[in-house]
């Protein structure tokens, strides 16, 4: 994570927004906190009516967004839109049935779980198909990935979305490319 490099973070939200944004009321569950730059691009890119909830496993992550970082972001925990809950998104994503219009999932290195074991279910074929069952008709599955992962593609095909596989600019228009999937119910 870097406050200089985050162009990647920005693209994850702003794709997947504007694909729901002319919604009413869309409602946009976000995997990771991070340093807050995906839910700061997620309030830019929807409107008044739209909520966001963000799940993050570390409290201190919250913390920091609440105090001294939040200002790299622009305070996005500060927007009345936005609801945090610390707890692993996979709670959430397995009580969720047609809750969301898009699901934001920035939770590790990308499809498997490098820094937290148990993020690897978010990336199996149930996972996926929790994701499916989350969201609403047309909803979007956007995934963040450090690099590109054939098999995540096919899993995510073979769960029954219509996905498409983007190389992003991690700052600005040059550099390091990351990897992004929007996956459309």
């Amino acid at each position: 994570m870097s406050t200089r490099a985050h162009a990647s973070e920005d693209a994850l939200a702003e794709i997947a927004c504007k694909k729901i944004a002319g919604r009413p009321q869309p409602r946009v569950l976000i995997g990771g906190l991070g340093m807050g730059f995906t839910l700061a691009s997620a309030l830019r890119h929807l409107g008044d009516n739209a909520a966001v909830v963000v799940a993050e496993l570390v409290p201190g992550v919250v913390e920091w967004n609440r105090g001294l970082l939040g200002a790299k972001a622009g305070h996005p925990l500060q927007d009345k839109r936005a609801t945090v809950r610390e707890l692993d998104v996979a709670i959430i994503l397995k009580e969720a049935t047609q809750a969301y219009d898009a699901i934001l999932l920035d939770v590790d290195n990308g499809p498997a779980g490098l820094t937290h074991k148990a993020n690897d279910w978010l990336y199996s074929l149930e996972g996926l198909s929790c994701c499916m069952q989350a969201l609403r008709p047309g909803g979007v599955l956007a995934v963040w990935s450090a690099g590109p992962d054939r098999d995540f593609t096919e899993r995510l095909k073979k769960t029954g979305f219509k996905v498409e596989e983007l190389r992003v600019y991690a700052h600005g228009n040059r550099g390091t490319r990351h990897t992004l999937w929007m996956a459309v119910k």
